[in-house]
């Protein structure tokens, strides 16, 4: 007997079948299939033959596969018992439902183990979301649990998954397929700079913008593994799940992460839509939903530990003529914090700083029509604290560990930690007018532990439950806790802590695979930069950030009368716009000129569009190569105009029709041919905006 289980959502499908009892394998994952197709015969089709130096029957690569039925790979589960003892599970079919979503409940009576695979389709966003529940009649010892293993596509050459350094974050890697194991494990006890939970299975001929990607995303904020095998047959399978050993204790339940998935036939836009509209409009759980994304002042940058109250006033004054509408205190408001050797943990208000407290700062910042958030750390400790001195039992790992930034991890496991940690950010967002937190995280921890990750998610959740109207912003010594995990439970990722325009430019690019623009932040940094040692011009500076949530992060005293006339330009359009951009898509297209990295943000009513052409580098050829847009309708007609021509250079001679008047274009011109722009420097952004007619 076969038991055959089909989802689908208007643009995949996912198909899953079993022989008889056994656990279920993914016969086809894609495009949608006719909605007569019949699961038995496509079953039978998928089989694949066996030959000499072959068991007489392929082990299934079923959604957990198992090291009892002879599987030859990696299996999805590696347990003990409560006494040590290695166990082989075999499940059988116990149970389905299928309301909304397809829930399948499998057992090992044998070994008192139950194992549960969900399934969820959304038909809007096009994401199906997989997890895997392991139950246990008695403690037992977990060292790996995968999320549903699915295959991955035979007509692929290589898969993309993504690295990357402080400052450097979201790099793209990839890797060819051939036989053996990808294992890719973090286990640094958060997101990590250096292990996005990310993986792309382009299929051959795949770009941004056409052909068939498969992508994943495992939405755990701690440390996870994967897998990506290929079997001596042939088949290839991927696995998802939290880094091997996270789980110390013995317990009688272990669950993964989400793991989330998309198929597209558009190229890795398709994939990036889809992940960009699930985590905006189905994971991130916003305060004001109707209310538009605010442009952000953080004056880090600007003053470091060096708080004093006349400078921040002023800075606030200059950043709201700007355009600002929040200001973000960071760093060293607190405890005896004038660098970062001391005073974590320590969360009350230095009264050297602010002997009147904080309020005569908010009031004024209030007055200025803006809002006021403001830095805290909760998971880290410096040694040189009060709380450090009183409760050295609080930290995380052994007393001689290697430092972080000056700095260790509170262990969040424990009730006490979470408890005094709640009290003193409580006392200070009831006595404060604060609706936004900067919750940093600055180092990797000592060891992979689950229950750290889940003591900090329930400390998040116990202060949103108290405060639902304080927005946090998720930072990691910038995008080392980047993850829908997290995003459950914050409105705001910082991406990197460099703000070097340049580097931003490539970093926003590739992470837009996964996140959109409202949740991405992204600021206007010094002119010459810190982290980088670059200098920039303010126009490329200011359109970077204006590709996504826009802020400032300098010191707006630097600024001449140039610079300021540029930046509060840029910031006037962003907020014009931003009403349909924080909707949009952002779609990455294919540039002809490597030198060039292009998006095109499309409104979800496909009526308008903005182009983003940085260029990175200098171009191999003079003239800069035509740029293809995308999703647009061929026979539409469509209004263009190059919005930023004032930044046209002296240099450029030509007589493109672009630098002089809007053009009007058909849709099939545009993705077909592409936009002729103007020359231009490295270090550049051309802006286009499109209406359709």
């Amino acid at each position: 007997m076969n038991r055959t289980y089909r989802i689908d959502d208007g643009r995949q499908t996912l198909v899953l079948a079993a022989r008889n009892d056994r656990l279920p394998e993914v016969v086809y994952w894609g495009a949608l299939l006719p909605a007569g197709e019949n699961l038995d015969t496509l079953q039978a089709a998928h089989r694949i033959d066996v030959t000499g130096g072959m068991l007489d029957e392929n082990p299934d690569l079923s959604v957990c596969p198992e090291a009892t039925r002879s599987f030859p790979g990696q299996p999805g589960l590696i347990l003990r018992d409560s006494d040590g003892t290695p166990l082989l599970p075999k499940f059988c079919f116990e149970s389905v439902a299928q309301n909304g979503a397809l829930e399948l409940t499998y057992k090992d009576k044998d070994n008192g183990l139950t194992l549960t695979v969900r399934f969820e389709s959304d038909q809007d966003t096009h994401v199906i979301t997989c997890q895997t529940t392991l139950d246990a009649t008695r403690p037992v010892h977990l060292h790996w649990l995968a999320a549903p293993v699915l295959p991955a596509p035979q007509q692929s050459d290589e898969m993309i998954d993504v690295s990357g350094r402080w400052c450097g974050e979201f790099q793209l890697s990839r890797t060819a397929w051939a036989p053996g194991m990808r294992y890719r494990e973090n286990r640094t006890g958060r997101t990590g700079h250096e292990h996005f939970p990310g993986l792309i299975v382009p299929c051959r001929g795949a770009t941004n913008t056409q052909g068939e990607a498969y992508a994943f995303h495992y939405g755990w904020s701690g440390g996870h593994k994967m897998i990506a095998e290929e079997l001596q047959d042939g088949r290839r399978q991927i696995q998802w799940g939290h880094a091997a050993s996270m789980e110390p204790q013995a317990a009688t339940q272990f669950k993964t992460a989400p793991l989330y998935i998309a198929y597209s036939n558009t190229g890795l836009n398709g994939c990036a839509v889809a992940f960009q509209r699930h985590l905006r409009d189905r994971i991130v759980t916003w305060p004001k939903p109707n209310a538009p994304r605010p442009v952000h002042y953080n004056c880090w940058e600007a003053v470091y530990f060096d708080h004093k109250l006349p400078v921040l006033k002023d800075i606030a004054d200059r950043a709201a003529a700007l355009g600002a509408e929040r200001f973000v205190l960071d760093d060293g408001w607190f405890g005896n914090r004038d660098d970062d050797t001391r005073s974590l943990s320590d969360w009350t208000v230095d009264p050297r700083k602010y002997p009147d407290g904080l309020h005569p700062l908010i009031a004024h910042v209030h007055g200025l029509g803006m809002t006021f958030g403001i830095w805290f750390e909760p998971e880290m400790i410096n040694e040189d604290s009060d709380i450090h001195r009183a409760h050295p039992d609080w930290v995380l790992g052994s007393a001689d560990q290697t430092l972080g930034r000056q700095q260790k991890a509170l262990n969040m496991a424990l009730p006490a930690v979470r408890d005094y940690l709640y009290d003193r950010m409580s006392a200070i967002l009831r006595d404060h007018a604060i609706d936004y937190i900067k919750w940093d995280h600055n180092r990797v921890l000592p060891m992979p532990d689950a229950s750290q990750t889940r003591g900090s998610y329930a400390l998040i959740d116990r202060l949103r439950t108290d405060f639902p109207e304080v927005e946090i912003e998720s930072c990691a010594s910038g995008g080392g806790r980047i993850d829908f995990g997290i995003l459950q439970r914050t409105q705001r990722v910082w991406l990197s802590d460099s703000n070097d325009a340049l580097e931003r430019l490539r970093i926003q690019h590739d992470a837009a695979l996964f996140l959109p623009l409202s949740v991405t932040g992204s600021h206007v940094g010094p002119r010459h930069c810190h982290t980088s040692g670059r200098t920039l011009d303010i126009t490329f500076r200011a359109w970077v950030a204006a590709q996504r949530h826009m802020g400032f992060e300098m010191d707006p005293r630097e600024l001449d009368a140039r610079e300021t006339a540029v930046l509060t330009q840029v910031t006037g359009w962003w907020k014009a716009n931003r009403h349909w951009m924080q909707t949009a898509d952002i779609l990455r297209l294919d540039s002809a000129d490597p030198a060039v990295i292009a998006e095109q943000q499309l409104a979800r009513d496909k009526d308008r569009f903005v182009v983003f052409a940085g260029k990175a580098a200098t171009s191999a050829q003079i003239s800069p190569r035509p740029l293809r847009l995308t999703g647009l309708d061929p026979d539409a007609m469509y209004r263009i105009d190059l919005i930023n021509r004032a930044d046209l250079h002296h240099l450029s001679r030509g007589t493109p029709a672009l630098k002089d008047a809007p053009l009007e274009l058909s849709g099939a011109y545009l993705m077909r041919h592409g936009l002729t722009l103007p020359w231009s420097f490295p270090e550049r952004m051309w802006v286009v905006e499109g209406a359709r007619l």
